[in-house]
């Protein structure tokens, strides 16, 4: 195995299920993000929620995304540098990653969300993605699709 094959664990933190819920997911990506010591040290002990949390860029020359409203909870042994729990925090892209991103965040109906954050070795990544809003027959669809390969399940 080569330095670049070199496989990585990886340790989900947390989902945003209510995005696969209430998105229809149009495509994804992996970004890095940049944290502070005692957010990494929370994140350690699962502390994290991304519901209602978003990606956007902060002005139309911005190269670097931000992700916004995601709760990171104080860590519980931190001092006086603790951190402040919803600030925005950088996003790290290729740059022909980012383009794209922002492009498809300035087609109408579409934006992007996170779906997960998880642990890649030792790297916090966040799983981002392109997303159209669903319309209420949608999701009632979904639903009644997943009673019906659960009984179907069951009944086997």
């Amino acid at each position: 195995m080569t330095e670049k094959q070199t496989h990585r664990t990886t340790k989900v933190i947390a989902q945003n299920r209510k995005a696969r819920h209430d998105f229809e997911i149009i495509s994804t990506l992996e970004a890095g993000i940049v944290l502070t010591g005692t957010e990494v040290k929370s994140l350690r002990a699962g502390k994290c929620n991304l519901q209602d949390s978003y990606v956007l860029y902060q002005s139309k020359h911005s190269v670097a995304p931000m992700l916004i409203g995601t709760h990171i909870s104080p860590y519980d042994h931190g001092n006086r540098e603790n951190h402040i729990p919803t600030r925005d925090r950088v996003l790290l892209l290729h740059d022909r990653e980012s383009t794209k991103l922002k492009q498809a965040i300035q087609e109408k109906g579409m934006t992007v969300v996170p779906l997960s954050m998880y642990f890649s070795g030792p790297y916090v990544k966040v799983e981002i993605a392109v997303v159209r809003g669903k319309k209420l027959h949608d999701k009632r669809e979904d639903l009644k699709k997943k009673d019906i390969e659960r009984d179907l399940r069951r009944g086997e």
